[in-house]
Parts: structure tokens; C-alpha cells; sequence
């Protein structure tokens, strides 16, 4: 189906959408910690890159990244359509992680970016190990 804007008008619509996080995934992050005991997070801290969740006391900023918005080797899948973009995207999502998470580390931060898949059943218990290790 073809748009029914223009190419410049998609590019202002989208560009008024402003994200929130992943709200499922952030939300899996909460019951997980809260499951296993850690405490001491705080979100919306103001931090390069807006980490999810913040442990100020022992300077620990938690990334839980995207499988398809930060180019997961597991389980991105390349669209089909508009791959020229879609590449152009996610190598400049992964650089801006990159970046990231050099600067907050040159600051005298940890930095743990899990995956969202990370989150799921058979990987949790391993995700929590890791945080736990960096918030003792």
C-alpha cells in the first residue's frame, strides 16, 4: 500500500514521535530485579544515552537494548522493504551504543546492556547474575 503522505511530510510526522521505552521490556527489567532483590535502581536518570535503569550509589547504568532497533546478531531480521534505510539505521543505533557507552564509562560508570531476549526464561537467571555482580 502506497503512503498517503509525501516523502516530506512522513519525515515531520515521524520525526513528532517521541518514544517512551519499551514499556514490556522495562516492565519483565522491574518484576526481574524486584524477583531477585536488587534494589537501589532509579529510572530517568539524566545520564549520556538515558539508560533504563540507573544504580547512582555504585555508578551502574543498565541498557536492556532492542533485538530489532539495536541489530541483535541473534534475532534481527532485516526488513524486506526500504533495506538501505533499515541498514543505515540500525549501524547508526549500534555506533550511538557504541559511543555511548565509552563516554559513560570514561565518566566512571559501569555499563551493562543486556538484550531484550536476555530477559526471557532460559536467559534471566544469567542476566541477573550479571547485574548483581556490578551492584554489590
Amino acid at each position: 500500500m502506497a503512503d498517503v503522505f509525501t516523502r516530506k511530510k512522513r519525515s515531520e510526522v515521524m520525526s513528532k514521535i517521541r518514544t517512551r521505552g519499551n514499556l514490556s521490556t522495562e516492565m519483565r527489567m522491574i518484576a526481574l530485579m524486584s524477583g531477585q532483590g536488587i534494589k537501589g535502581w532509579r529510572r530517568n536518570h539524566p545520564l549520556p544515552g538515558r539508560p533504563d535503569f540507573v544504580f547512582r550509589r555504585e555508578k551502574v547504568a543498565v541498557f536492556v537494548d532492542g533485538c530489532f532497533w539495536h541489530g541483535c546478531p541473534v534475532h534481527y531480521v532485516e526488513p524486506r522493504t526500504a533495506t538501505a534505510f533499515w541498514r543505515r539505521k540500525i549501524a547508526g543505533n549500534r555506533r550511538r551504543d557504541y559511543r555511548v557507552t565509552r563516554e559513560l564509562r570514561n565518566m566512571g560508570w559501569k555499563v551493562l546492556r543486556l538484550w531484550e531476549h536476555d530477559l526471557k526464561r532460559d536467559r534471566r537467571l544469567n542476566a541477573m547474575t550479571r547485574l548483581r555482580a556490578l551492584v554489590r
